[in-house]
């Protein structure tokens, strides 16, 4: 009999379910580069105003949506403000140097939040020699600070600060949908304090592929130059929009049920001897923890071949995202077996 895999290495490995497959399949399509694809323009439509902007654009990658919008709102030789463990920065492959030819500077948040000051602080003064500072990015939820939540008068402060000083401001909302369900703040409140916004198809929702970025007609005019620059123009790509509009409508608010499972996960860690987690810090539905006595690579590598797969982010700290694959009884089952394997090291 094949065994159970309980894989809580990230939400980006959820499945379609045969009823999004069944809209995927039956959805009508066009050429999108032409414009004239009903599926992406309705989905295109309904973020717009979902987000309260006046237009978006369906990409094929969050890390696309991102690198578009730096695109749009610099110009080469710029230097953006970001989190020091934003994930522009981390895990979008060197893309503002490459693809916008421009720097990061980075700030020092905690659990990927930081403060007006630090901004201000950031300023570089108006001088030749140092590059403009042109953009403000915000990462909400926060991958690397473990899925927290932007407090909404944070983002109004920073937003504040960054826009007195000039500079445009771009929200990285891979896991807005997340931080919504988890404050019951619409996704709209968050987006208006920014130019421009991002949304993940592909995580929490279970869509097989894609993301979108909202802002002004302007900027998303541009933002489509840049898509078909970047190779994201794709053709009939209603059959991805259909599967994305089917995510939205139906698996946005169960992802209560990540952030419930999240905790009770963290909880059954937080009571396993060589395990320090923070059950307080749980917000969504990441759980980071770290290990006193054992390799996280060893210990995430004996894990997978009992069934249990997790990622170890460095030789001490493992993440477990917890998403729409997990079962009833799949947390104290994930848990009986990372006590036994620990205890076995």
């Amino acid at each position: 009999m094949n065994q159970r895999i309980i894989d809580l290495r990230s939400d980006t490995i959820t499945q379609p379910s045969a009823e999004m497959r069944a809209v995927m399949a039956n959805a009508p399509v066009g050429d999108d580069v032409f414009g004239d694809d009903p599926s992406v323009n309705r989905l295109e439509s309904f973020i717009a105003g979902l987000l309260g902007k006046e237009a978006a654009l369906f990409v094929p990658s969050g890390t696309m949506a991102n690198q578009i919008a730096i695109r749009c709102h610099t110009r080469h030789g710029d230097e953006i403000l970001l989190d020091a463990n934003a994930h522009i920065y981390w895990y979008e492959a060197g893309a503002p140097a490459a693809l916008s030819g421009v720097t990061c500077k980075l700030l020092p948040g905690r659990r990927g939040i930081f403060t007006a000051q630090d901004v201000i602080s950031a300023l570089r003064p108006m001088n030749d020699h140092y590059p403009p500072t042109s953009l403000l990015c915000v990462e909400n939820t926060h991958n690397r600070g473990g899925g927290s939540v932007w407090p909404i008068e944070s983002v109004r402060e920073v937003t504040a600060a960054a826009k007195d000083a000039g500079l445009r401001t771009h929200l990285d909302g891979a896991r807005l949908w997340n931080a919504s369900v988890a404050t019951g703040i619409p996704e709209s409140d968050y987006a208006s304090h920014f130019d421009s916004a991002s949304l993940c198809f592909s995580k929490g929702l279970g869509a097989p592929v894609g993301s979108a970025l909202a802002g002004t007609k302007e900027f998303i005019g541009l933002a489509r130059r840049f898509r078909k620059q970047f190779g994201g123009g794709m053709r009939q790509s209603g059959i991805l929009a259909a599967a994305a509009q089917y995510a939205v409508e139906n698996n946005r608010q169960r992802l209560a049920i990540d952030h419930k499972n999240a905790r009770k996960l963290a909880k059954g860690l937080a009571s396993i001897p060589g395990i320090l987690v923070n059950s307080a810090e749980i917000e969504t539905n990441m759980v980071y923890f770290e290990l006193t006595a054992v390799s996280a690579p060893a210990l995430a590598e004996e894990l997978r071949k009992k069934g249990v797969w997790v990622m170890a982010v460095d030789e001490r700290r493992i993440r477990a995202v917890l998403n729409l694959m997990v079962h009833p009884g799949d947390v104290p089952t994930a848990l009986r077996i990372i006590e036994y394997t620990i205890c076995r090291q």
